[in-house]
């Protein structure tokens, strides 16, 4: 047997060194009573001390034509009275003093309203609580259903609780007016599904626009969410008629009749990317609405700030300083980009949690493919593994592959029978059957940044255009991140090739080699 090769350690044998050049391995429908389509005012150039809640809107747009009608109609409404405007009715709703003020930035479509974002009103050291939101402006499903057992039934068998958010608010804007959130609901308007980029979510772009994500696994991930949202919509008359009591106050007919599936998808969209998820409070509270939440309140991956439940209020405490002006920050939790983009329309540079998958199996067709199972989950990996490879740590992640895939390579009963009595750190391995190993690795990046349309120097020249839309800034940012990734990965393949001791062995073949997608 020649050389030795750690099996499910990460110790290595150091051997002589080659030259192998990387080259070698080369819209919505409007609603349909007119009465009740958003007519947001248009706020004077001045900062307001209280902000809407969410993150995307209700309204996320349709046709460029139907956008037009609707900004006509909103512009004919504006000088509304007082109690629509969002600062009087917080303030009438018992917000308290804050520390924060509501500004806004042009929208990349000038068409559109200028975007709202919230802002330190005053200069604020760590540790300062920037604002206390009061449970009477905060929707939850405890607000909504009124007794946590039927939202747990709902949400455990249902809905999830992004959709019964959702349908009560589609249900509340159908009242206009009259609705109590009627002052929140226009500013989720107002921001028309758009995040911190002025970006909606993939799951609310055209099928041209998704060819943006080609080559990214997130286009997938958008198409299979958007099947997901179809089957929630197809039980909400079920929820409906199990839960007499709910929303028996709307003079509606049932969900179905009373909204298409286009708009209970733009509503669930925008609840999903302005919710925040509390921490240690029930079942019925813990995913909130807050205003001054999301998307007002920006998103990002490096900060420790989480909006807070206590005692009767959502509060955030900063863990910054500010200068009076700088917009306000919060920890969005530790998600890749890939997941940023579908639930919040933005990608994050910083982000120290981005990530990619590569997903492994052993060959069920192996006669050994039993006794390699055992050994598999003897060392915590299973039968279909996944390996998620996080930014800056390539190296580490495509050493934690290779003994998985060299177990999948090997073919001699008795090297099996050795690998499953080895009680020590290290299992042998033959030179050619590392080379097929490393091998098949390299050939699987270099699959996978074929699949991108785009070279990281075109990715460079779109980033570079002032006038690029915000739909492609973002998607070409995320493919862009998956193949640094991708690049840095298959680097740590090429300097493992180089250091094999004789470069004109040929790979061992492998009758039963893993798969890698």
């Amino acid at each position: 047997m020649e050389g030795v090769i750690t099996c499910f350690h990460t110790k290595c044998v150091s051997l002589p060194i080659r030259s192998l050049p990387l080259s070698r391995v080369s819209s919505l429908p409007r609603w349909r009573n007119s009465n009740f389509v958003s007519s947001s005012r248009s706020f004077p150039q001045r900062s307001l001390c209280v902000s809407a809640s969410s993150s995307d809107t209700l309204v996320a747009g349709g046709s460029p034509k139907e956008d037009e009608r609707q900004s006509k109609v909103s512009s004919k409404k504006e000088g509304d009275d007082d109690t629509t405007d969002l600062k009087v009715w917080m303030d009438k709703n018992g917000l308290p003093p804050c520390k924060v003020v509501l500004n806004e930035r042009p929208a990349h479509d000038q068409k559109h309203k200028p975007i709202h974002y919230v802002a330190a009103s005053e200069d604020l050291q760590k540790g300062d609580v920037a604002f206390s939101v009061p449970d009477s402006l905060v929707v939850t499903l405890e607000r909504v259903l009124g007794n946590e057992t039927i939202a747990e039934l709902l949400t455990t068998n249902k809905l999830s609780e992004l959709a019964c958010l959702a349908l009560y608010l589609m249900y509340e804007k159908k009242q206009g007016k009259k609705s109590v959130w009627y002052p929140y609901i226009r500013e989720l308007d107002r921001q028309r599904g758009r995040g911190q980029l002025d970006a909606e979510s993939p799951l609310l772009w055209s099928e041209a626009e998704l060819d943006y994500l080609t080559g990214s696994p997130t286009k997938a991930e958008v198409l299979e969410r958007a099947e997901g949202i179809k089957r929630e919509y197809n039980e909400l008359d079920t929820v409906w008629f199990m839960a007499g009591s709910l929303f028996q106050q709307y003079p509606f007919d049932i969900p179905t009749e009373a909204f298409s599936f286009e708009i209970f998808k733009q509503a669930f969209v925008a609840i999903q990317s302005c919710v925040v998820h509390l921490q240690n409070v029930g079942l019925a509270r813990r995913f909130a609405l807050v205003p001054l939440g999301p998307p007002l309140l920006a998103y990002c991956s490096n900060c420790k700030a989480m909006l807070t439940a206590v005692d009767g209020a959502v509060e955030l405490v900063v863990d910054r300083p500010y200068k009076a002006g700088d917009p306000i920050v919060v920890w969005c939790g530790p998600q890749p980009n890939a997941k940023l983009l579908l639930n919040y329309g933005f990608v994050d540079e910083d982000n120290p949690y981005d990530r990619i998958i590569v997903e492994a199996a052993l060959n069920t067709e192996d006669p050994q493919y039993q006794d390699k199972r055992m050994v598999a989950q003897r060392n915590g990996k299973l039968s279909q593994q996944i390996f998620q490879v996080r930014v800056g740590k390539e190296r580490e992640a495509v050493q934690d592959m290779l003994p998985y895939l060299r177990l999948g390579y090997m073919s001699d009963p008795s090297e099996m029978q050795s690998v499953i009595s080895s009680q020590g750190p290290v299992c042998p391995m033959s030179p050619c059957m590392e080379r097929a190993v490393l091998d098949q690795l390299a050939n699987y990046f270099m699959r996978r940044l074929a699949g991108y349309p785009t070279t990281p120097k075109e990715d460079d020249a779109l980033l570079a255009d002032p006038g690029l839309s915000p739909r492609k800034r973002v998607a070409t940012r995320l493919v862009q991140l998956e193949k640094k990734i991708l690049v840095a990965c298959l680097t740590t393949t090429v300097d493992l090739l180089n250091q094999l001791p004789d470069s004109s062995i040929s790979p061992c073949p492998a009758p039963y080699a893993p798969s890698l997608k």
